[in-house]
């Protein structure tokens, strides 16, 4: 692994960042396309390794899906195999091998999809070896463990012979994510509709359309916390739009509260700096990959907060929970877990001259904690973590001014 350090940067000018497109947005309508028989014009894909993994595997249509350490195409990849009946291995690296699948493939099974565990119950690989009849058109599946599942069977519903009716049960987490996928299949001809935990999809047709991929939100959340934690600076966001389907536009909102005005303009939205008013909580349920972000931020701006929502995190890249723990307290900040999943941000005492962050092979791990080179001078020890999202993201680093 390449370690990469920053230089102490606490100010910077008027900036531009052309950020990456959105990985969610475009893993979503490769598959679209793919029921659709790739008749779509799909513009501005994302250049991230999970959305170019799906793109190399649709295309080049392997026996093996290797999705390598990408959750959301192991998840999607998994659905449309085993529901267009064809016979595929997939798996990926030891950490995607570790990561369940149980609940997704249990639904598959009550559909009519015949899907073989090769190791652990529960967990890739697996195989998928054909879809006979539909067995069921009313499932119920769980909407708090990860939407990405929901979302792999709403996919591929419209085709099924008797549609599908999804009920969710409990507390239904990252719902923005469904919704998304909804809006989605919405734009390329799908009727849905989705009342209370009830969602019913019709057996229908996709329709070709064209597309462009909006810039991704989640990336764009870095560049908030950067310019929060700053002494001075203006960024402009290339891509961003006030409507968006993705989740993590909550952004917005929550910087509102740790510094930040934000403008939509004609093809970005563009950042300076205000007074901190504090932000006294925020529940993360529907934008869990924001949590990272905001928790460093808070961290830097000496900003104690309550934290909920984050129960997901625990099967994401890694255990983020924990590697947020121990990252924190690395620059005296603590992440306390208390009673009913409710955590506490408890900010930075004080900042080494140095810090060293472990990324955990986690990418958000890198990007969350890059802002701290607004106080410290800081190192990562895996360079090329990033390149699961945002593989520019270093050189848009340079970009705006850090060394």
């Amino acid at each position: 692994m390449n370690t990469i350090t920053l230089a102490r940067t606490e100010q910077f000018g008027e900036v531009t960042i052309p950020l990456p497109s959105s990985k969610s947005e475009s893993n979503r309508v490769l598959i679209i396309d793919a029921l659709t028989e790739g008749k779509n014009t799909i513009d501005n894909l994302a250049e991230a390794r999970d959305t170019q993994t799906m793109i190399r595997l649709l295309s080049q249509d392997p026996e093996t899906l290797d999705v390598l350490d990408a959750g959301t195409t192991m998840r999607f990849l998994t659905a449309y195999s085993a529901l267009t009946g064809v016979k595929k291995t997939l798996t990926g690296t030891p950490r995607m091998c570790e990561r369940p699948i149980g609940i997704l493939v249990d639904a598959l099974r009550s559909i009519g999809a015949e899907i073989d565990y090769l190791d652990k119950e529960g967990f890739p690989p697996m195989q998928t070896k054909g879809f006979g009849k539909q067995l069921n058109n009313h499932i119920t599946i769980r909407g708090d463990v990860s939407s990405q599942y929901i979302s792999a069977l709403l996919m591929n519903a419209p085709l099924l012979p008797e549609g599908l009716t999804l009920e969710l049960t409990g507390k239904i987490g990252s719902r923005t994510y469904i919704e998304m996928t909804l809006e989605l299949m919405r734009q390329f001809g799908v009727t849905y509709s989705f009342e209370e935990n009830l969602i019913k999809v019709k057996p229908q047709t996709y329709k070709p359309t064209s597309f462009s991929v909006e810039s991704d939100w989640s990336g764009a959340s870095y560049w908030f916390s950067l310019l929060a934690c700053a002494k001075g600076g203006q960024f402009f966001l290339n891509g961003l739009k006030e409507n968006s389907l993705q989740g993590d536009s909550k952004i917005v909102e929550i910087m509102d509260h740790l510094g930040i005005e934000s403008q939509f303009q004609d093809g970005g939205i563009l950042l300076t700096k205000k007074p901190v008013t504090g932000l006294e909580g925020f529940d993360f349920t529907h934008c869990p990959d924001l949590a990272q972000t905001v928790a460093v931020t808070c961290a830097l701006l000496g900003q104690t907060s309550k934290f909920t929502g984050l129960e997901s995190l625990r099967i994401k890249e890694t255990d983020r929970i924990y590697a947020l723990q121990q990252e924190l307290a690395k620059f005296n900040a603590q992440l306390v877990e208390g009673e009913n999943e409710v955590f506490t941000l408890i900010p930075s005492s004080s900042i080494p001259e140095k810090v060293s962050i472990a990324t955990y092979d986690d990418h958000r791990m890198a990007m969350a904690f890059m802002p701290l080179a607004t106080q410290t001078e800081v190192s990562f020890d895996d360079a090329e973590v990033v390149n699961k999202s945002y593989p520019s993201f270093w050189k848009h680093c340079l970009l705006a001014g850090i060394e």
